[in-house]
């Protein structure tokens, strides 16, 4: 499975597989494995779940390339809950993108309707 790399402007703040998503909504989602640049930002995702767009977030690839989306956002529930309980998800993903970078994904959701 790939690993996606989350900045916060130019800071690498993560990793995530993005291992789970919805793809008619180009929504990818997943467990989020901060690096030490998450401390710089981990107080805002812990206390605002509404409104991120100030932290500059976004997705790349392996190879670099940021995967287009609407919005991307953290939430970090690890004061409330489990220490590891932190969960990144992409919103908006345009299709094209979706299906090259989550086949899995895409076939996951397609077997749901075969009966």
């Amino acid at each position: 499975m790939a690993r996606f790399s989350i900045y916060s402007g130019l800071m690498l703040v993560g990793y995530s597989s993005l291992e789970s998503g919805d793809p008619p909504m180009g929504v990818a989602f997943g467990q989020f494995e901060p690096t030490a640049g998450y401390l710089a930002i981990q107080n805002e995702c812990r206390t605002n779940h509404v409104d991120q767009s100030g932290l500059t977030l976004s997705v790349k690839t392996e190879s670099g390339v940021v995967v287009p989306s609407m919005a991307v956002a953290i939430l970090d529930c690890t004061q409330e809950l489990l220490p590891d309980c932190i969960e990144i998800t992409i919103l908006g993903i345009p299709s094209a993108f979706y299906e090259a970078l989550f086949p899995y994904h895409v076939i996951k959701y397609a077997h749901q309707f075969v009966r």
